[in-house]
């Protein structure tokens, strides 16, 4: 198990494990519809409207901007989904995270950390 993130954990505190996904356009969104239950998706940006579709098929989110009041935040504790926010990511290209197992951990505090499994 190897810590490739780090950032604010925003909702359940749950410790799920998931296919990861990067996310960047709707058409990934779109590609998903049949199959986003349990994967972990991971945005740029707050991207709430463009994951809405697929949210409740979600087991967590995690992106790369924002705060605990940012909408995906919110909305992450809405549905009850582990969320990291601001995430840094020690590794240079996040496309290529998609596929692999990672896991969503938090510190007890207000740290959220993702690592990857495979």
């Amino acid at each position: 198990m190897e810590k490739i993130g780090i950032g604010l954990s925003c909702s359940s505190k749950s410790i799920v494990t998931g296919e990861l996904v990067y996310i960047q356009t709707i058409e990934d969104v779109i590609n998903l519809f049949d199959k986003a239950s349990g994967k972990i998706c991971i945005v740029e940006d707050a991207g709430i409207t463009t994951l809405s579709p697929i949210l409740s098929d979600l087991i967590g989110t995690v992106c790369t901007k924002g705060s605990a009041g940012s909408h995906l935040a919110i909305i992450s504790r809405e549905f009850n989904l582990p969320c990291i926010m601001g995430i840094k990511f020690s590794i240079k290209d996040i496309s290529s995270l998609t596929g692999r197992m990672g896991k969503i951990m938090h510190d007890g505090e207000d740290k959220g950390i993702l690592y990857l499994l495979d």
